[in-house]
């Protein structure tokens, strides 16, 4: 197991297969691909050719280093082309008597100090070394698709693993230009242990129609940076794979965020996989295309519900940074703003705020001063809500806090004219109890701004049982003029993002709760393998641990699931004033300003 990995069987040459191929052939590694499929090896060679040919044009490969890592590759008639081989990685499909199979086979066949590994990422590496006549050169090696791109190696070992045979494809992996991350045996490991618990939460939010599979994945790609919205994602995996992935999962937790939503089955069974059928979620141009048409389920136009109300000026109530930013997004669109907070002083301040953050602004070349001195004209200041009796919609960005907002609302009503739309920016309460302070509560809507409000392009539009259709019609094309993207939801706790968000941070606790892994490593994994802007924890630093904490709570308090209890640690870490970036630490420690 000393021996430099140089010569590499790949076993199964679907798209995984094919990938693993291309990066080993470019590091320099002679490649056999081997696959039952007699057509695979043609297929897997055209992909080769067709990538590096795709890398001489953007300047990673010269032609001779092209023609040098596809003379190689080649392909076998079968396992026993295998036998040479220093390491074979099998990408065979997801089921373990297949996997077995093969393994079993390659016993006869390699040299006893070859390494076996095993492309799973949801079957028992364990059991399938215990099953090879040498479970000491066993291990997992996941890749991510697709394999040219993504950094992220997951190294699985098993108890029953040499460790040399750990380090050889450790080693291998650097070579290759990625980040190995040694991980343990459970179904899923760290990443795909996070991400499928969010794609099946994301494919149980639109079976129950709670929101339209675009504007899923937009709140998705616009709240969180994300590359693709997680149906998407569900597409581009293979929805079968998906499924094989959660069922695993779930045997192993039984926790139901991983019980497989049950569109996963219908669509599998129906053998509408994702784009490798042409049809998923989305439909495809072609099986395999990335290019989605248009369809029967694409979901009506925004305003299908009939004409808004007239908007000239708004209202924002507030002082913090999200009002703040929220009078900024209006003013600049070119409504009359009113900025309401408790005093004329801490209204003025807010306002002076907006003007700083305009001036940044034009110092980035950003915007012109002539626009910056015609936005700061539009917002004008008040110490009182009673400033509020000619808007058109009202919008209020106080303390998350129901009481608060109930009382706010309840004095709203009182002093905004009849037809106003109010608006709450309420990111984690329920709408409709907004809505029930006021004595008309058709006209009550959620619009959930992103923070920072000026740059962030997404708005949650939370319609309660009780909001009329010209309410929610007028925040529909309001949303549009100040050239923010509105995504429709229904009024329960989280609305898309939040709900789809913190389970996911949750479980990364979790899994450092269970020493399953460090938070060094679930945020590599995140990042390097699901394309995270920011891992977990990183995020949850920034976010603040008692404002995620307060979030996990709502979400668990609505739907009573055992999963969605926060994690002990997140409690402790609060409990002991560990609040993350703003108090200087929380699962990491920072520097103090």
């Amino acid at each position: 197991m000393d021996t430099p990995l140089s010569t590499i069987a790949v076993v199964g040459l679907g798209t995984m297969g094919t990938g693993i191929a291309d990066v080993l052939v470019r590091a320099g590694r002679e490649v056999v691909g081997i696959d039952a499929d007699e057509t695979a090896g043609a297929r897997a060679v055209a992909a080769l050719e067709a990538s590096t040919a795709r890398a001489v044009a953007r300047g990673r490969l010269t032609e001779d280093e092209r023609r040098e890592a596809l003379a190689r590759f080649r392909v076998g008639s079968g396992l026993a082309d295998a036998a040479p081989a220093d390491l074979v990685v099998e990408v065979v499909p997801e089921s373990y008597e297949t996997k077995r199979e093969v393994f079993r086979a390659l016993d006869g066949i390699v040299r006893p100090d070859a390494i076996l590994a095993t492309g799973t990422n949801a079957l028992s590496v364990t059991r399938l070394a215990a099953d090879s006549a040498h479970p000491e050169r066993v291990l997992g090696l996941h890749f991510f698709a697709p394999v040219q791109a993504m950094k992220l190696v997951e190294v699985v070992s098993s108890v029953l693993t040499d460790p040399r045979a750990v380090d050889a494809v450790t080693r291998l992996a650097q070579d290759l230009g990625k980040e190995p991350v040694a991980v343990g045996d459970r179904a899923g490991f760290i990443a795909d242990g996070l991400l499928f618990g969010y794609l099946n939460q994301a494919a149980a939010m639109y079976e129950a129609r709670y929101a339209s599979r675009e504007d899923i994945d937009a709140a998705m790609k616009l709240g969180c940076g994300l590359p693709m919205g997680p149906l998407e994602l569900l597409d581009l995996v293979g929805i079968d794979t998906a499924r094989t992935v959660l069922d695993a999962m779930y045997q192993a937790s039984h926790d139901r965020l991983h019980a497989p939503a049950p569109i996963l089955k219908q669509l599998s069974e129906a053998g509408l996989t994702g784009r490798k059928a042409g049809r998923g979620f989305y439909t495809y141009a072609a099986p395999g295309a990335a290019e989605k048409v248009a369809d029967a389920r694409t979901p009506a136009a925004p305003g299908a519900d009939g004409a808004g109300r007239e908007v000239r000026s708004v209202g924002v109530a507030g002082s913090g940074t999200m009002a703040s930013g929220i009078a900024e997004v209006f003013a600049k669109a070119g409504y009359e703003v009113v900025l309401a907070a408790r005093s004329q002083e801490k209204a003025d301040a807010a306002k002076a705020y907006i003007g700083s953050s305009l001036a940044r602004s034009v110092a980035r070349g950003r915007l012109t001063e002539e626009a910056r001195e015609e936005t700061l004209a539009r917002i004008s200041p008040a110490g009182s809500l009673d400033a509020f009796a000619g808007v058109d919609l009202a919008v209020e960005a106080v303390a998350e806090d129901l009481a608060v907002k109930q009382e706010l609302f309840g004095r709203l009503d009182k002093v905004c004219k009849p037809g106003a739309v109010l608006a709450t920016t309420t990111s984690s309460l329920p709408v409709v109890a907004c809505a029930r302070a006021t004595s008309r509560p058709q006209d009550v809507i959620g619009m959930h701004f992103f923070n920072p409000a000026p740059a962030m392009k997404l708005v949650e539009i939370v319609r309660t049982v009780l909001t009329a259709d010209d309410t929610h019609a007028t925040v529909r094309e309001v949303t549009a003029k100040i050239r923010k993207h509105g995504v429709d939801c229904g009024d329960r706790a989280g609305f898309i993002v939040n709900a789809l968000l913190f389970p996911y941070l949750n479980n990364a606790v979790k899994m450092v709760q269970e020493h399953y892994a460090t938070l060094d490593d679930i945020d590599a994994a995140m990042k390097l393998g699901g394309g995270y802007p920011m891992g977990p924890f990183e995020l949850l630093d920034v976010v603040g641990l008692d404002v995620s904490l307060a979030i996990e709570k709502v979400l668990h308090r609505e739907f009573r699931d055992p999963g969605l209890a926060p994690a002990p640690l997140l409690e402790h870490l609060v409990a002991a004033g560990c609040l993350g970036r703003k108090t200087g630490r929380g699962f990491r420690e920072y520097a103090r300003r």
